[in-house]
């Protein structure tokens, strides 16, 4: 029986080197001249490979004269090391690791009086860039016995303890580590900080190694973690570490039945392709001279395995699938239901003949000798791998809504559907989910279930974060008379709401209007975009006053402005009292018709003569706009009524 081949899923960059590496070849693209500050990752033909490409290698910044761009490897730097390149003006782009910034936040956080224990190698770059960020007192120890030699009474002098571990440490010498530190320090903080790519890495070389005859552990020999992975797999088989396929020795796989390749987080893809095809060749050769061409016919299919990672080239499109050749006997197609979720993708807009596809297989048809393939769930494969490590940094993702579902959205990022539960999906609960479909929409992971392959986010927490900004910056900005455009938010029986962008304030009902209303309905609704101005700010309380009504039209002003003493006009009787009548001048504005002035006649009271709703014409007898009243009076109408009529009847007397 021929040797089974198996390479780790988990093998090669995890996710901080390949950002690492991204951000190099995004300046050498933009034509930058760039360093990197030490070997940008523990990998030499790597590092050969960048130098290649004009990429220097600097010890420490003084080193780089021509202020090139300094990329600061995934490993992270000394808070000391930032503080230089900025006296020096050198320009550098920070490649630390999220999970190793991670660490360094919680050094900083430590008191000077405090005590940061860090689990690690006290030699590697990632503990030294840990240790310059700490102000108290640092201890770095690499076993549990170390934890244990340190006196109790140590421990208890210092007013607050931090363990945290090495991302790259392995995991269960950190655990035994964490078990003593809450035996020993009952104030402790303990972070289990090694990078869960690490931990998952680490839990799959394992399994593989257990079950193997040989195990290939691929990486630089100055690579910490590819150290730690050949260590975890010695004793259960046979253990080879190599840097190349080079190094790769025939006589250690004679007799294997079960070989499997894992590597370090530093080794590219090429390499671990390279090992992989080398190992096919060697393991080909051993058994060739005993394989009959039935027998090696057989021995081809068979070498395809459900769930391995493939290259395939396209050799043809038909509508419904893609026909690739992956290098054995079987034919190989990808369905289109397998190459993308768009349903409305047609296959020659995403492939052409001669493209090169990475591929999962998904069925071996050993008998029709055909292989089903599979390209978007290798693309959620390597997406969920963004998705998890999106979930320990907080980073945001975009993404867009597919699903309206029961309970909530589905949104498509990375070629995984991460569920937005409708609670998370927008910034104020009840609003309808219809409106995202199909939307382009940012959201942060919150949970991830890596066995089941589920992750849930939350929109509104991106929400919430840009709305922080904005109200910030308002807050930054605000001054009492500035005018802001703002969307109305709601209504109260008191005033209106209004979203000025990140920051609500309040319209009273008593300024919405130069009128009375009983309503902020009757002058505004939802969703009316309005000019406001700040009237007032409470930045304590957060609360801020608008103003709406304009100066223009103040009735008063236009009062003022088209209205006299002695001028006679038709007004609305609007109340009865017992002093008089009040009558509606203008909107907004009444004046006082005393009963004095209703009738030449005595009158008892004003109902008598006058009732709520008449029109009647009156003559403008005073106009105080100070004190804001104004008496109005039927009655020198009518006294001027006689005068008018008799100089109309006085005979004309001729000249």
């Amino acid at each position: 029986m021929p040797a089974e081949l198996i390479v780790a899923e988990t093998a090669g960059f995890c996710f901080g080197v390949q950002r690492a590496a991204d951000l190099v070849f995004s300046c050498l693209d933009a034509g930058e001249p760039v360093c990197t500050l030490g070997p940008l990752i523990h990998n030499r033909q790597f590092v050969e490979e960048l130098a290649a490409r004009g990429v220097a290698v600097v010890e420490n910044p003084s080193e780089d004269a021509d202020k090139r761009r300094i990329v600061i490897r995934s490993h992270g730097v000394a808070r000391s090391v930032y503080d230089e390149m900025d006296a020096l003006g050198i320009p550098y782009t920070d490649a630390t690791c999220p999970f190793v910034r991670k660490i360094h936040r919680i050094a900083a956080s430590v008191p000077e009086d405090g005590m940061l224990v860090v689990v690690g190698d006290e030699t590697h770059p990632e503990v030294q860039g840990i240790v310059g960020h700490c102000r108290g007192e640092v201890r770095v120890v690499s076993s549990p016995e170390e934890i244990s030699a340190i006196p109790n009474e140590y421990f208890a002098r210092k007013s607050s303890l931090f363990f945290v571990c090495q991302t790259t440490f392995q995991k269960n010498v950190w655990e035994k580590c964490a078990g003593i530190a809450k035996k020993v320090c009952t104030n402790a903080k303990i972070f289990d900080t090694i990078c869960n790519a690490t931990s998952l890495r680490q839990q799959e070389a394992a399994r593989l190694a257990e079950k193997s005859d040989v195990m290939i552990v691929i990486g630089g020999s100055h690579s910490s973690n590819t150290a730690k992975l050949a260590a975890i797999c010695r004793p259960f088989c046979r253990t080879v570490q190599i840097e190349t396929a080079s190094q790769l020795d025939p006589a250690d796989f004679v007799g294997a039945r079960s070989i499997a390749i894992t590597a370090g987080a530093s080794t590219p893809a090429r390499i671990i392709k390279e090992v992989h095809e080398t190992m096919s060749e060697i393991l080909e050769n051993q058994n060739q001279e005993e394989l009959s061409f039935e027998e090696m016919l057989n021995q081809s299919f068979k070498s395809t395995y459900n769930g391995e990672k493939v290259t395939g080239v396209v050799t043809s499109i038909a509508p419904n699938e893609v026909a690739v050749d992956i290098g054995t006997k079987h034919a190989g197609y990808v369905p289109l239901s397998e190459l993308t979720d768009d349903p409305t993708a047609k296959p020659e807009d995403i492939v052409h003949k001669g493209d090169e596809l990475e591929l999962l297989v998904v069925r071996v048809n050993d008998v029709e000798g055909t292989v089903m393939l599979s390209k978007k769930r290798l693309d959620a494969q390597a997406g969920f791998e963004k998705v998890m490590g999106a979930a320990e940094t907080e980073e945001v993702l975009d993404g867009v809504v597919t699903e309206v579902i029961k309970g909530g959205v589905l949104a498509l990022t990375n070629g995984v559907k991460v569920f937005i539960p409708a609670s998370q999906a927008t910034m104020s609960r009840g609003e309808p989910l219809e409106g995202l479909l199909r939307k382009q929409v940012q959201f942060k992971i919150l949970e991830v279930n890596r066995q089941r392959r589920r992750a849930v986010g939350s929109i509104r927490a991106v929400l919430r974060d840009q709305r922080k900004e904005l109200e910030e910056k308002f807050w930054a900005e605000v001054e009492i008379g500035k005018h802001y455009t703002g969307t109305v938010k709601s209504l109260t029986d008191y005033g209106a709401f209004v979203d000025l962008g990140g920051v609500d304030g309040m319209v009273h009902i008593s300024e919405l209007s130069w009128g009375k209303i009983k309503h902020p309905s009757q002058v505004v609704k939802v969703g009316d975009v309005i000019d406001v101005y700040v009237k007032d700010i409470d930045p304590e309380k957060k609360k801020i006053s608008l103003g709406y009504k304009k100066d223009e039209d103040n009735p008063w002003t236009i009062l003022q402005n088209n209205y006299s003493v002695g001028q006679v006009v038709p007004v609305k009787v609007v109340s009865l009292t017992a002093f008089g009548a009040f009558a509606e001048l203008i909107p907004g504005i009444d004046g006082l018709i005393h009963i004095s002035q209703i009738s030449r006649e005595r009158v008892g009271k004003p109902s008598d003569v006058l009732s709520v709703g008449q029109q009647v014409d009156v003559k403008i007898t005073e106009l105080d706009f100070e004190r804001r009243r104004i008496s109005l009076s039927i009655k020198a109408l009518l006294e001027e009524q006689p005068e008018a009529e008799a100089e109309a009847e006085a005979p004309e007397v001729a000249e």
